[in-house]
């Protein structure tokens, strides 16, 4: 019996040893822990950010249009007074043709006009003489009415003979007659002024024709703008219709880039575009749509799209290289540094066939978010807590979304303003207290 209570002593007294040693074990690695260093990390703060493709396309300006001036007439170009590159403003002169055979046609018109206004002085000299007529006959056919009245009378009383009183009246009739064909002649005269009037018109009409055909002679810049090219030279025979020189209108420059069809859905007409020329590589100019073109190439599916920049300071020329960017329409996200991703342990990949991998390589040509496929959608990332004396990391869940340059787009788990570790001297653990570097943001 005494046996059997030292048996049971020492195992009581085993146990409690064990127990004390077990204990010692967890205080010391809780001690341990708590001795650990600080790991150096550094810190970035997450931001709205916008992750979109630029797709950059190149073209070539040209003037906002081009006009041609040609010749209105034939005849010899005698005089062509501006070069390429030369400035010319509206209605400035710019080349000479002989114009003597239009001189004369001219002085010719002017003649032919002075004796149409000849003519008109004449008939209208006419029509006064006329009148006068007219007058003359109207007293002779006063006195030849009176004469009668009276001799009627007299013969009516005795004192004279009927046949005298006759032949009176007859005579009334007769100056009655004559007055009416004076009223006529000035009437016809009249009428004579108002052709001849009208002849003066439709010649002094064929002198400012011919004025103007002689003004052809001198040919005018249509437009404010840039000799693009001489066409002709002096003493070239010129018909009409014929070329002199080309203008460009440089007040504003267009560009035509060739857009792929996967991609013209993201642009429209007026949409405002960034262009840079390699002529001015600090400066970067804004543009904009003018005209999507309905008809694509039928082999390499490019769309013509015409973009317009303005040139107020008449920097921009023709021929220059252009570089186009169209901004697309994407709202602001939460986005970090891929690095912060790796800090918790590079997310392992789903793997892949080859042919899937194939696949990937030529889809991701035509698609933004192609290289995304096959990458994990959640994430861990270690989030800064406590105060700035000592701060500690907290692992945190996180969906991702797209990825682009070296970024992620966060879209649950992270607020904006949440400071994050983006690189690390060392493995983290959940709770580990760290030290920021003088990079950390």
């Amino acid at each position: 019996m005494k046996a059997f209570w030292i048996l049971a002593t020492i195992a009581s007294l085993s146990g409690v040893t064990a127990s004390c040693t077990q204990n010692n074990k967890d205080a010391s690695q809780a001690q341990v822990q708590n001795q650990k260093p600080a790991v150096a990390v550094d810190v970035a703060i997450a931001s709205l950010e916008l992750l979109e493709e630029e797709n950059e396309y190149t073209g070539t300006t040209a003037p906002i249009r081009e006009v041609s001036v040609r010749s209105r007439l034939e005849g010899r170009l005698l005089d062509l007074n501006v070069d390429v590159g030369d400035r010319v403003a509206t209605g400035q002169p710019i080349a000479q043709l002989d114009d003597a055979v239009l001189s004369a046609t001219v002085l010719q018109a002017e003649a032919e006009v002075a004796a149409r206004e000849s003519e008109v002085s004449q008939a209208t000299a006419a029509v006064g003489n006329a009148r006068a007529q007219v007058e003359r006959a109207r007293v002779q056919y006063q006195q030849a009415q009176a004469n009668a009245q009276r001799f009627t009378q007299l013969a009516k009383e005795g004192a004279v003979s009927p046949q005298t009183a006759e032949n009176a009246v007859t005579e009334a009739k007769a100056a009655e007659q004559s007055l009416r064909s004076a009223e006529q002649q000035v009437s016809l005269q009249q009428q004579t002024v108002s052709a001849s009037s009208q002849r003066v018109l439709a010649q002094e009409a064929i002198k400012l024709r011919e004025q103007e055909r002689q003004s052809y002679t001198t040919i005018t810049s249509p437009i404010n703008g840039i000799v693009l090219e001489r066409v002709s030279e002096i003493g070239n025979l010129l018909f009409a219709g014929n070329e002199v020189v080309k203008l460009g209108d440089f007040s504003q420059v267009k560009v035509i880039v060739l857009i792929s069809e996967l991609e013209i859905s993201k642009i429209r007409v007026n949409q405002s575009v960034d262009v840079r020329f390699d002529t001015f590589p600090d400066q970067k100019f804004t543009g904009t749509v003018r005209r999507i073109s309905p008809v694509a190439d039928p082999v390499a599916r490019l769309i013509p799209v015409e973009v317009i920049v303005p040139n107020r300071d008449g920097k921009l020329g023709s021929g220059q290289l252009a570089r186009v960017q169209f901004a697309g329409k994407q709202e602001r996200q939460i986005a970090i540094a891929e690095t912060a991703l790796e800090v918790a342990g590079r997310p392992t990949q789903a793997p892949k066939d080859t042919n899937i991998q194939a696949k990937s390589k030529t889809d991701t040509k035509s698609s933004p978010n192609a290289s995304d496929k096959g990458k994990p959608k959640t994430g861990t990332v270690f989030v800064i807590t406590g105060d700035q004396k000592d701060p500690k990391v907290l692992a945190r869940k996180v969906t991702l979304g797209d990825r682009r340059d070296g970024k992620v787009v966060i879209l649950s788990g992270l607020q904006v303003g949440d400071r994050i570790v983006v690189r690390s001297g060392g493995k983290l653990q959940d709770g580990d207290s760290v030290k920021l570097s003088v990079l950390s943001r």
